[in-house]
């Protein structure tokens, strides 16, 4: 039975534009027009617009406390300024990752919390089931996002919306007045260039493209240009790099998670920790142009010791690169590893995060 699959507001533009469509995360969304290498390029270089309005979004108003929102995530609600946002996890009661997520701080008893497509119900029960007050909504179908990212994409936001765009910091939004409606403009990306994400209603969405589309500096970019990138500079990827099953222990997330605070998880991160990971994740780049692919074995004198989660040839680097868990032993920088599937070998070595280290992020 074919699956039914939902469609963003500019899928028709997206088919105008000869784009190639593909099943993702349930959702009908191009992976590359004119394709996926130069899209990439013109990403580095240039300014790219990717249609995001996939991405689930919910809206929480209430006391962060007594409603126990603060004991959802990985971090503290609470102490994030307003106008900022936060990078997290909802985990499940074993510390595995039901969604990474971004919350955003609107206002003293209000957040927006930006979750994956392919996850936005389940967690949408979820976060509801461990609350105890405040309103919570599910604003996805009235919201539309578009990623503007590259190194000229401040130059494109402040001819077309004002000089206060350039004075967004990384990880700050400011909320303004576009094509006549509130928008959330926000110094976030997934692509290791300076870029922003814009929150429209979704209403307005397809006019917003459209405007973004007539300046010569910005092109459309698919879900093909936009898994380089991200993996690039060592993002990682929900459903293939992380899920249920793994931890932030094991994914080298550590870093996003607050164990000052409670949280769903902690007490078996905290077992974690004390026992110590059987797996770990591990960046490797590979002798040669050939690309590893998702579910590749990792082998090391001759024995399989974990799988491939993502791999893609980097045009920046010139070579295959991946990232994959495998025995905590041997994830050394500077370990040799053999990356096989079927007639395919080639040789790798473990390299740190990021791969890509020239982006423009935090320009």
């Amino acid at each position: 039975m074919n699956e039914q699959l939902q469609a963003t507001p500019i899928c028709d533009r997206h088919r105008a534009l000869n784009a190639l469509m593909a099943p993702f995360g349930g959702w009908d969304m191009p992976i590359q027009y004119e394709g996926i290498i130069a899209e990439h390029s013109w990403c580095r270089s240039s300014a790219a617009l990717f249609d995001i309005c996939h991405m689930g979004e919910f809206l929480f108003q209430g006391d962060f406390e007594t409603s126990g929102l603060e004991d959802v995530f990985t971090f503290s609600v609470k102490s994030i300024p307003l106008g900022r946002s936060r990078y997290g996890f909802l985990l499940n009661e074993q510390g595995g990752i039901i969604d990474d997520l971004i919350v955003f701080r609107l206002t003293e008893d209000k957040v927006m919390i930006v979750v994956n497509a392919a996850t936005a119900p389940k967690d949408f029960t979820v976060i509801q089931g461990r609350l105890k007050g405040g309103v919570f909504t599910d604003i996805t179908a009235t919201t539309g996002k578009l990623d503007l990212q590259g190194p000229l994409s401040r130059y494109v936001m402040v001819e077309i919306f004002g000089d206060e765009v350039a004075t967004i910091p990384y990880f700050k939004f400011i909320t303004v007045n576009i094509l006549g409606v509130e928008a959330i403009v926000s110094r976030t990306g997934y692509t290791g260039e300076l870029g922003y994400e814009i929150f429209i209603p979704s209403d307005k969405v397809c006019e917003l493209w459209d405007l973004l589309l007539t300046d010569e500096r910005v092109k459309p970019a698919g879900l093909g240009a936009r898994d380089v990138l991200r993996l690039e500079v060592g993002y990682s990827l929900y459903g293939s790099d992380i899920d249920e099953e793994t931890t932030p222990l094991e994914a080298g997330l550590e870093g996003f998670v607050n164990f000052d605070k409670t949280f769903v998880g902690k007490k078996a991160l905290l077992r974690l920790k004390e026992q110590g990971v059987t797996r770990k994740k591990v960046a490797f780049e590979v002798a040669g142009r050939r690309s590893p692919r998702h579910h590749y074995d990792i082998c090391s004198a001759g024995e399989t010791i974990g799988n491939v989660t993502s791999g893609v040839f980097s045009p920046m680097l010139g070579k295959g690169i991946g990232i994959g868990f495998i025995k905590p032993g041997l994830a050394a920088v500077g370990t040799p590893l053999t990356i096989s599937h079927e007639r395919v070998s080639m040789e790798a070595i473990v390299c740190e995060l990021p791969f890509f280290k020239g982006g423009s992020v935090r320009s």
